[in-house]
């Protein structure tokens, strides 16, 4: 230990961080002042496992890659190394306050080495750690991404029916059975699933009006963190909470930004179908319009309060009752 410039104690006994590049065929690693690349697969991670373990390595920050960086991830958590995978946004936009503008691999591993020894010293740390993978979890996300796909092609060969000519509708219609008939195998397999491993988290948001099939899949695969955090957490972390956008004595309109896309669509529809069918949400919506709130804003309010109560059942393991949150408090 020594003494910091500004009369803090700094600690250095922990090892160096890492930051690793990960690209479909190889990673770009640099690990304090040394910079190695590798492959992308069981050889390579071994390999980089064992010249972080020599190293002593603090934490390793990658970032979100679609996928490539999923066996990575798991390689590492297994053998007892510390991971963050980060935004590749909030990863360009600390490229940027540090003046790196250019972009390689290269530059990018060495980047997020710097964003680990930023990270590894901050004092919520733990907020930043990816938590271990859960397996089940995992394949029920897989199923749901497949049964996405599914849709999406079914909506495209729809889509091409308006235009097309009699021997061309005839192929699409062979193609929209074909769909229909795998989009119903996937629903039974996501539904033996949620049985099989998540049949408590499926009753208690099943007890819920407004919240159907697609919302239950979609909250129990991508937002596992559904009923372990506090309310203005899981708000910020789905996208719907209003941020503040104030400047000296300039006071701006706040909105919503970032978070999970996927899960703030569902909730949307959920919201939407929740203010027609749900007493709670309904009498809450019906009073922000009558206090003038502009449409957007009272829905995204809705979608607010019925994210905190699914939250809260969540964490509680209650089944809905609505005379628990008739009461709640107006905010927008």
């Amino acid at each position: 230990m020594n003494m910091h410039l500004q009369g803090g104690v700094a600690n250095r006994d922990h090892g160096p961080n890492a930051g690793v590049d990960v690209c479909k065929q190889h990673l770009d690693v640099c690990l304090g002042a040394i910079e190695q690349r590798v492959a992308n697969d069981a050889n390579g991670w071994d390999e980089l496992i064992a010249m972080l373990r020599d190293a002593g390595v603090d934490l390793v920050v990658l970032e979100a890659t679609g996928g490539y960086e999923r066996g990575l991830v798991c390689a590492l958590q297994h053998a007892g190394i510390t991971v963050a995978r980060v935004n590749p946004r909030q990863a360009r936009d600390f490229a940027k306050s540090m003046g790196v503008l250019a972009k390689t691999d290269q530059v990018d591993a060495r980047t997020l080495r710097d964003f680990a020894d930023v990270l590894a010293r901050h004092k919520d740390r733990a907020k930043f750690i990816t938590p271990m993978l859960d397996e089940r979890r995992q394949q029920l996300a897989e199923l749901m991404t497949r049964r996405r796909q599914l849709v999406d092609m079914r909506v495209a060969e729809t889509n091409h029916l308006e235009h097309a000519g009699k021997h061309a509708v005839r192929s699409i219609k062979s193609v929209l059975r074909t769909l229909e008939r795998q989009l119903q195998a996937i629903d039974r397999d996501i539904d033996d699933h949620l049985d099989r491993h998540f049949s408590d988290q499926r009753t208690l948001l099943d007890s819920v009006k407004g919240v159907g099939p697609v919302t239950i899949l979609t909250l129990t695969a991508a937002l596992p963190e559904l009923g372990r955090l506090g309310r203005r957490q899981i708000a910020k972390l789905v996208g719907v909470a209003p941020l503040a956008d104030d400047s000296g004595p300039r006071r701006g309109k706040r909105r919503i930004w970032g978070g999970r896309a996927d899960v703030r669509a569902v909730v949307y529809m959920a919201t939407l179908a929740a203010i027609q069918h749900n007493p709670v949400i309904k009498v809450f919506h019906s009073r922000l319009i009558a206090a003038g709130k502009p449409k957007k804003v009272a829905i995204v309010a809705c979608m607010r309060k019925l994210l905190t109560i699914l939250n809260a059942m969540l964490r509680d393991q209650a089944l809905w009752n609505a005379a628990r949150h008739v009461q709640s408090p107006i905010s927008a």
